[in-house]
């Protein structure tokens, strides 16, 4: 019989602390077979700190993790005694998470491992920025058109008294 996915909620920031226990438990073979996979489903993105881009991991869904189990009294109260964990989706009765659903959540998980990391801020038109590269360094302007597929922006800002469009990377600039 197939496995199914089930969606615990862990205290903020515990989830790689339960993702981790929960892996050696596995490892250790506490569980004979009956938890097959843990899952924190994460996206990379590009973070400009200091002048220096990093690529840091973001959560989907933060505070949640997945497990992949033969759901018993047993596996149940074996989760719920890890640090860290403060219950199942559904508690008292965990459910299942849909088929399709885990599917979506893993095809999203590998389409954005293999394209390059989108950036951790999204920009809205009417937005203001402050241009933080380039020739227009330190200038501050008005977002008029964002578009996510090249991660570019175009921004209005003031040169000489007259609204000039510029067109930047996501990284060279940051909200106001």
């Amino acid at each position: 019989m197939a496995k199914s996915w089930y969606v615990i909620h862990t205290r903020t920031g515990f989830e790689e602390r339960v993702f981790k226990m929960l892996q050696a438990k596995i490892e250790a073979n506490e569980f004979a077979g009956r938890i097959a996979q843990v899952l924190i489903p994460t996206e990379d993105v590009m973070q400009v700190k200091n002048n220096q881009k990093k690529v840091s991991k973001r959560k989907f869904f933060p505070g949640y993790v997945l497990v992949s189990m033969d759901l018993d009294n047993n596996t149940y109260w074996a989760i719920r005694g890890v640090q860290g964990v403060s219950g199942f989706l559904g508690d008292p009765k965990p459910v299942p998470m849909d088929d399709s659903e885990v599917q979506q959540i893993l095809e999203l998980m590998n389409s954005t491992s293999q394209e390059k990391p989108k950036p951790a801020v999204q920009f809205e038109k009417g937005e203001n920025v402050r241009i933080i590269e380039g020739p227009f360094k330190h200038f501050m302007g008005m977002v008029e058109d964002v578009n996510e597929q090249k991660a570019k922006l175009r921004v209005t800002v003031t040169v000489f008294d007259r609204p000039t469009p510029v067109e930047l990377d996501f990284l060279q600039v940051e909200k106001v």
